[in-house]
């Protein structure tokens, strides 16, 4: 006679992932090897390294669907925490390592530095911005790379929306500038404990994260999340989803790995004015004379090839990553039929993330998962600012052609 243990919950089944696309993946490799080589002959070893860093992100940033915009809307709209307790793995993990490496005070480009910015207005108002420019525009900064990238055509609105934000920053540089600089600049490590002292209050902080989204779950009792692997064993490694701890843990790992390599930690946004002050030269649109070019470092960057940037080596490698995975995984697609609304969501989300990055020192990678794993006061006020922001942008949702999670809806 046998007895069925009722409190066990099924394995859950496994979707039939779609045949490879080869002549794709093929494709993509095929980018990634010349363009590392092209940054090998630009940069030299360690900026190649960074760009197999940036393929790496892509490949776990689509195979574990790690979201910031959709776990803020998820909480926000129906309850539901359990991607935001990812984030607080994630930064938990990478507040640890971040701890070995600042430290040790050693990493292959000299003395590291985490990503420590003023705690005050500038984030307030960025933030805000970013957390309504998220949710109208569909995805964040990484999201946005990583959906170009596995082929969501509708979200090169929302890129092409950061880029004009971004240039945009450029002329009000002075501006964003003296903003920022209305408020103190706060290390947690900035104390006679230093890094454990610091480690020890991140980590207590984010316990009480976790401890506030199981509260608000137990209030509102939000639909479950929908896990449904689509391969199983090896193979999933490739062509499945993955677990969204295991993107937690990658992150984190990958985000200490470019701070040990760079000596400074990841972020994604200050390529974007770059990019767009290039792609403007090359239609015979100078902008060198904007405030933000006048900077020596930065007039330095707008001098150089594109090549020989950090953050845009690492984001070229991360929508590489995130085609190659696609491909793998049978989803890469082009979308042909963009809605009208749609579009101009994206491009206004897009636009509004560009200026709020800008005021803010950062986006959800830059200021909040890099800023909290360096011990910054200023990464959690930017959380928690963002959440206002999410609020608002979900009420604008709707005017662009885009729902919202509701109760009775599976949540993914």
């Amino acid at each position: 006679m046998s007895v069925v243990d009722g409190s066990r919950s099924a394995p859950p089944q496994v979707r039939k992932a779609a045949p490879a696309q080869r002549g794709t993946v093929a494709v993509g490799i095929a980018v990634a090897a010349v363009l590392a080589l092209a940054v090998a002959n630009t940069a030299g070893w360690k900026l190649t390294l960074l760009f197999g860093v940036g393929i790496a992100l892509g490949l776990a940033l689509f195979h574990s669907r790690f979201g910031f915009t959709s776990a803020w809307r998820q909480l926000v709209t129906v309850g539901q925490g359990r991607a935001l307790r990812a984030h607080m793995l994630m930064l938990a993990v990478a507040c640890v390592l971040f701890a070995v490496v600042l430290g040790a005070g050693a990493s292959l480009s000299g003395t590291p530095e985490g990503l420590v910015k003023p705690t005050g207005l500038g984030v307030v108002l960025g933030a805000f911005l970013f957390g309504v420019g998220m949710q109208v525009g569909g995805s964040c900064a990484s999201g946005t790379l990583f959906a170009v990238g596995s082929g969501q055509t509708a979200i090169l609105f929302t890129l092409g929306g950061f880029i004009v934000g971004s240039v945009i920053s450029a002329f009000i540089f002075p501006w964003i500038t003296a903003v920022q600089n209305i408020g103190p600049t706060v290390s947690l490590a900035d104390t006679p404990l230093g890094y454990p002292g610091a480690l020890l209050i991140s980590l207590v902080l984010i316990a009480g994260v976790v401890g506030i989204s199981l509260l608000v779950e137990r209030r509102r009792t939000p639909p479950p999340m929908d896990q449904q692997p689509s391969a199983q064993g090896l193979w999933r490694v490739l062509r499945g989803t993955w677990p969204v701890w295991v993107g937690a843990l990658v992150l984190a790992g990958l985000n200490a790995l470019t701070l040990f390599i760079s000596g400074g930690p990841w972020g994604i946004t200050s390529a974007f004015v770059l990019w767009g002050s290039k792609l403007l030269g090359l239609v015979g649109i100078d902008i060198s004379g904007a405030p933000y070019w006048q900077d020596p470092d930065n007039a330095a960057t707008l001098a150089a090839s594109v090549l020989a940037d950090k953050t845009s080596v690492m984001n070229f490698g991360i929508m590489i990553g995130a085609l190659i995975a696609a491909a793998l995984a049978g989803g890469f697609t082009l979308h042909r039929k963009i809605p009208l609304r749609l579009a101009v969501g994206a491009v206004i989300g897009g636009i509004l993330m560009g200026i709020g990055a800008r005021f803010a020192g950062g986006c959800n990678i830059g200021a909040y998962f890099s800023g909290i794993a360096s011990f910054s006061l200023h990464g959690w006020l930017w959380g928690l600012v963002a959440i206002a922001g999410t609020y608002a942008g979900i009420a604008l949702r709707p005017l662009f052609g885009l729902g919202n999670p509701k109760p009775s809806d599976a949540v993914c």
